[in-house]
């Protein structure tokens, strides 16, 4: 069977299947296990692969009609320019968090060697992106869960960034600390809506997608927790859950804090929050 037949039969089933973009998941799968490009082998008519090959294959055709994330399959996703290891301990990044990433860059440029926390760090994207492009800030990741740290620092000596790493829950090991920014994409999602998510995402870790009842329990602890490990006009910037911008508003102006901006994802979702210390 030829490199496209495979692909052909895979897509077929993944589409049967209800799985978006099943051509796209197919030949990625075929392109990650023969090191050729997905475009290539989606043409490629002549060529057999090795039997290991086509057993490996339907062996993720198989992960993937169980709705294993592709991302966890492949073993890696983009985010930023960069590839990222992920696996089953981590969130896989979103191209909304991109956006996050961006505005905080533009918020530092102009800071000499500005300190930073990822709070929430989980793959250590935001982190890492914001070190490689601040390469004098001084970057922390931290994170409730070891396996997360773990395979953070894996993604921080694969893309050789210099960042040093925490486990904490939230702020509680960063008493008598000061930061310039402390960014977070926290668990946002109210809990009974954890139960009806997309089966791929249901298998991501629950650690980080859970938000309480409301889904915001997690933002009131960063929120109080944040005000004094900020420096006068540090920042605290974090990714918010759909409809959750005039809640969390809410919060930063009880907590104290001031000038706060909301911003929008490529989707029009009020995605970004944004506020100072005064």
């Amino acid at each position: 069977m030829t490199c496209r037949e495979l692909i052909r039969r895979a897509s077929v089933r993944f589409s049967a299947a209800g799985i978006p973009d099943p051509v796209n998941d197919a030949a990625l799968l075929l392109s990650h296990l023969t090191g050729r490009p997905p475009l290539s082998l989606r043409l490629d008519d002549e060529s057999v692969p090795e039997p290991s090959v086509v057993d490996s294959f339907n062996a993720l055709v198989e992960k993937r009609l169980s709705r294993v994330p592709l991302q966890y399959l492949l073993g890696e996703a983009p985010f930023y320019g960069r590839m990222f290891k992920v696996d089953s301990r981590v969130l896989i990044p979103r191209p909304e968090t991109e956006l996050l990433c961006e505005w905080a860059l533009y918020l530092l440029k102009d800071r000499p060697s500005p300190r930073i926390l990822d709070l929430c760090c989980g793959s250590g994207c935001i982190g890492i992106t914001l070190k490689a492009g601040l390469p004098a800030a001084s970057v922390t990741l931290s994170d409730i869960s070891p396996d997360a740290l773990a395979l953070a620092a894996d993604n921080a000596a694969k893309l050789g960034t210099d960042v040093s790493f925490c486990q904490s829950d939230l702020l509680d090991a960063f008493s008598g600390s000061v930061f310039d920014l402390i960014i977070s994409n926290p668990p946002y999602i109210p809990s009974e809506e954890c139960l009806t998510l997309q089966q791929e995402v249901r298998q991501e870790p629950l650690l980080a997608l859970d938000g309480g009842p409301d889904g915001l329990d997690i933002y009131r602890r960063i929120i109080r927790d944040a005000f004094p490990c900020l420096v006068p006009g540090g920042i605290l910037l974090m990714e918010l859950g759909a409809g959750e911008d005039q809640a969390v508003s809410a919060l930063l102006s009880a907590g104290g804090y001031c000038s706060t901006e909301i911003r929008e994802d490529l989707s029009g979702i009020r995605r970004m929050i944004l506020s100072t210390h005064p």
